[in-house]
């Protein structure tokens, strides 16, 4: 009892100790690693992995709902282990699975509109497109687009939907008005995926074959200029996947796949003016909010490289899970 007298000081200092602990500030970046069923969760305040979220199946694509609250990630089980467990799933930021939605066959990427109540999905062995309504949980419109529909992404309007096929080459647009398909248009060979301006006025889309990426006027839905990039970085062949915008539109990202980099494009004068080298097969890209940092989920390296815009150079690197595939940021 001789130190009984210490108690009420040292309560309030282990207090002060607690609050004074590190606290994760975000944004958090949320890395899909499609062979072990992850996500690998990143505070890009620090760069420093913040959690893996277990969720079991192939994880590809992923988005976040508008005030960044609800990860939604495609979920598809190509041995047929699970059948007919090809989701879309809705977690919280915990990892909690909140619901998993109707989805079409082997879902690879899809695009979620503002109120979170419809999803536009691509199902690549199918060869078409569905839409599933949130509230009612079930699939309203399949639609047939092009072959191996891979890509999809909604302009920032929420009117356009386009989805990307690989082996027809082509981008198919849906009205998001009437659910129906509006247009069609050719781009560079076996196209990966689309991302539009902030304005909506553009859409860039790469195509991995081609070694391209296609410029588009999104109001009449035409290419307007297609982008050749470099032939070869070394002796890896450049193969175009993911890409990113920057908000003022002044900013092209695109990952280059095989070629472990990522291709820094003009918004103005549409010319490439740097290849960073980056991990080994980057795939999904995103760029913080503020545009200063941008992450590339690297898929055989395992890991994820992060890049200070400012300089177009990677200034650190994080171990992700198994096959980090797509990135949400």
């Amino acid at each position: 009892m001789k130190n009984s007298f210490l108690i009420p000081v040292l309560i309030p200092l282990l207090l002060t100790l607690a609050t004074c602990a590190p606290a994760a500030k975000g944004p958090f970046a949320y890395v899909t690693n499609e062979r072990d069923g992850t996500i690998t969760v990143i505070d890009t305040n620090t760069d420093h992995v913040y959690s893996t979220i277990k969720v079991g199946g192939r994880l590809r694509g992923i988005r976040l709902s508008s005030d960044r609250q609800k990860i939604w990630v495609a979920i598809s089980y190509p041995t047929n282990e699970i059948q007919g467990e090809d989701k879309i799933a809705e977690l919280d930021p915990t990892g909690k699975v909140l619901a998993k939605y109707e989805a079409g066959t082997d879902p690879e990427n899809f695009a979620i509109d503002k109120g979170a109540a419809r999803l536009y999905i691509a199902n690549e062995d199918a060869g078409t497109a569905s839409i599933t309504d949130v509230k009612a949980n079930r699939v309203i419109a399949n639609m047939p687009v092009g072959v191996e529909p891979e890509g999809a992404a909604i302009s920032p309007d929420g009117r356009w939907v386009y989805i990307t096929s690989e082996s027809s080459s082509t981008v198919t647009v849906i009205d998001t008005q009437t659910d129906q398909v509006a247009s069609t248009f050719l781009v560079g060979a076996r196209p990966r995926e689309a991302v539009f301006t902030a304005d909506g006025s553009r859409a860039y889309i790469t195509a991995e074959n081609g070694n391209t990426v296609s410029v588009v006027d999104t109001n009449g839905h035409k290419v307007i200029k297609t982008i050749q990039l470099p032939k070869e970085e070394g002796n890896a062949q450049l193969k175009p996947k993911g890409a990113a915008v920057s908000q003022d539109g002044k900013r092209v990202y695109v990952a280059t796949g095989r070629g472990n980099s990522v291709a820094v494009i003009d918004g103005e004068t549409l010319t490439v003016l740097a290849l960073i080298p980056v991990g080994q097969r980057p795939w999904g890209i995103a760029l913080t909010p503020d545009g200063k940092k941008l992450y590339t989920a690297n898929g055989i390296s395992n890991d994820v490289s992060v890049v200070d815009t400012a300089t177009n150079k990677v200034v650190t690197t994080i171990k992700a899970g198994d096959g980090p595939w797509g990135i949400a940021l």
